[in-house]
């Protein structure tokens, strides 16, 4: 096994980036767009596996299949109901209502495509309880960007960990690549020692 293997991540996250330079393996970022819209009748968990396997692959192809593509994809999970990236502020804002004072569940699935019907796959499941969250910070966060392109509307290491009270689980993984499971998967795959 090569410790300086390259892969690519197949992902655009700039949180992802750096936490994937935690594990001290090279890599390339190549953006995957996928359609990550939800199958009629499937559960959060094969949903979030699903995209994962679709972003490593589409970045296993767009990259002419020559280096392993990692992907990853986080949900939050909340009373059965998955709360996705906010298209509106407005939506954000109520996604942080509803979590204020509330645990809730981040499924972060990663997928390593080593070639076109090899993937690996793996899936991290955090609880995240939330405090009391005041309706007049909900509103003040919520106008700046960062709530935006993040499940749930919200950045656990940003403005919101002031207000999150436990997390059981990966911290990693809330953030968007389980550090631990992403590097077990690498080991699997042959990329880490």
């Amino acid at each position: 096994m090569n410790a300086q293997r390259t892969i690519l991540l197949a992902s655009g996250s700039p949180r992802r980036r750096e936490l994937l330079k935690q594990l001290a393996v090279n890599f390339e970022v190549i953006a995957s767009d996928i359609d990550e819209s939800l199958l009629e009748g499937e559960l959060p968990r094969d949903y979030v596996l699903r995209l994962s396997r679709e972003k490593a692959l589409a970045g296993f192809v767009q990259n002419g299949g020559s280096l392993p593509a990692l992907g990853s994809d986080t949900i939050v999970l909340l009373d059965g109901e998955i709360l996705g990236k906010p298209e509106t502020r407005k939506q954000a804002e109520t996604m942080l209502k509803r979590l204020s004072g509330r645990t809730h569940e981040v499924y972060s699935g990663v997928a390593l495509a080593l070639g076109p019907h090899t993937v690996l796959d793996t899936l991290n499941i955090t609880a995240v309880t939330f405090g009391d969250v005041p309706a007049a910070w909900i509103r003040n966060y919520c106008r700046s960007d960062e709530p935006m392109d993040k499940a749930g509307a919200y950045a656990v290491q940003g403005g919101t960990g002031q207000y999150i009270r436990r997390i059981d689980g990966s911290y990693s993984g809330v953030m968007g690549l389980p550090l631990y499971e992403t590097a077990e998967l690498l080991r699997r795959g042959g990329i880490l020692e």
